[in-house]
């Protein structure tokens, strides 16, 4: 699952800064990632049930500040909560348009589906389809994701209602330490419309190293959601505690 560049969710976002004596070399229009996790975690949920990941994707950027790109992980959840059969792959689709104003700002607008191929096997689909938005100052992001599809990755109401409108705010500071060394903290509420006991609030810190042929990080995630034991378990996947306090091994390499 990935948003404005969700592929590297753990060390993407510790590119280091321009500053403004600095004449910024222009970016590659087309770029790739490929990158391994140790587990891979999507707003503080474990999407692989605790495994590890591999990732990788296709960016495009034009002059303009048009970009589109597409993204991959193996994946578990779907086939474990009986949505599709025969799936064990995310794909995401997105596209949008970013840019700078005023001094020290920056913007993104866009789109993206995620895609789970496989057999269906109800009403109920994992596919889901949002827009975003996002405001960017120096080294601090505020993102809103708003879903447009019918389903918000599968989930339906309390009295099966469907899921459309639920919305991830995420709050974000990744700051450029010098000498490779990157840090990051953030800070995400999910609100499932027609289904508050699958809303949580989920944060994150990290820390990042570039060592030239890849960036490896470090980062340990946690939830408040309610998993098993708690009176609605949403986030107990096959007996698993899929929302827990998990620390995160990452290597990441874009070309």
């Amino acid at each position: 699952m990935k948003k404005s560049l969700i592929a590297l969710a753990l060390v993407g976002a510790f590119a280091a800064p321009a500053f403004a004596e600095e004449a910024a070399a222009p970016a590659p229009a087309l770029t790739g990632n490929i990158g391994v996790v140790s587990d891979y975690i999507f707003r503080g949920i474990s999407q692989t049930q605790g495994h590890p990941a591999l990732q990788g994707g296709f960016d495009y950027n034009h002059a303009s500040g048009l970009y589109v790109g597409v993204w991959g992980s193996n994946v578990s959840w779907v086939q474990v909560n009986n949505y599709k059969d025969n799936s064990s792959l995310e794909a995401d689709f997105y596209g949008g348009y970013k840019g700078s104003f005023a001094s020290d700002f920056t913007f993104d607008v866009g789109a993206i589906k995620y895609y789970y191929p496989g057999t269906s096997l109800g009403g109920v689909t994992p596919d889901t389809m949002e827009v975003y938005g996002a405001i960017g100052w120096k080294f601090i992001t505020l993102k809103y994701n708003h879903t447009i599809s019918q389903y918000m990755v599968g989930w339906s109401g309390t009295n099966g209602e469907n899921t459309r409108g639920s919305g991830y705010i995420d709050l974000s500071a990744n700051y450029d330490l010098g000498d490779g060394w990157g840090v990051q903290a953030h800070l995400g509420h999910q609100k499932i419309k027609n289904f508050s006991d699958a809303s949580y609030t989920d944060w994150k810190l990290g820390v990042t190293k570039d060592v030239g042929f890849g960036v490896f990080g470090l980062a340990y995630t946690d939830t408040n959601a309610n998993t098993c034991g708690d009176s609605v378990p949403a986030y107990c996947w096959n007996n698993k505690n899929v929302a827990k306090g998990t620390a995160l091994v990452s290597f990441a390499k874009t070309f």
